[in-house]
């Protein structure tokens, strides 16, 4: 009894790592046009990457919105215009410059993407960085799925 609870808890562990295939997605992932810093809260600004990875081998996805949102969920302009295929292990990048402070730091993107067939789930992220004299600073936010269709 124990090994076969055991194994379904395997099981289970495995099919919440990997859900299979999907034909689409919209993703919502933070992106920090500045963060804060210093007893004033004065704003740090950043650069942010808003990166699309698609890591199926052989199915090619396409990317067909993206849109940048600020801090109090205002629509701040569509990063993606029209549809965007991303080959098997290609990527897309769309940057949004440091000199950029609209988003705020509850700044945010989302993502829609579809495959004409199911494809392993792209890899969805915004790296944000930037840099004043001496001083340093880079970090990644993870995209969470907002909707599916398997």
């Amino acid at each position: 009894m124990l090994r076969v609870l055991w194994v379904l808890c395997v099981v289970l562990a495995a099919e919440a790592a990997w859900c299979g295939p999907v034909r689409e997605q919209t993703v919502y992932v933070p992106v920090y046009s500045h963060v804060y810093h210093g007893d004033r809260e004065r704003p740090f600004l950043l650069a942010a990457t808003v990166a699309v990875r698609n890591v199926d081998r052989a199915i090619p996805i396409t990317v067909v919105a993206a849109d940048y949102y600020d801090s109090d969920g205002r629509l701040l302009r569509r990063l993606v215009t029209e549809p965007r295929v991303i080959a098997p292990l290609a990527s897309l990048r769309v940057v949004i410059p440091e000199s950029d402070a609209a988003g705020g730091s509850g700044a945010s993107c989302v993502v829609r993407w579809q495959a004409e067939r199911p494809a392993a789930a792209p890899v969805v992220e915004a790296v944000m960085i930037g840099t004043r004299s001496s001083q340093g600073i880079s970090f990644v936010s993870q995209g969470r799925v907002l909707e599916e269709t398997p």
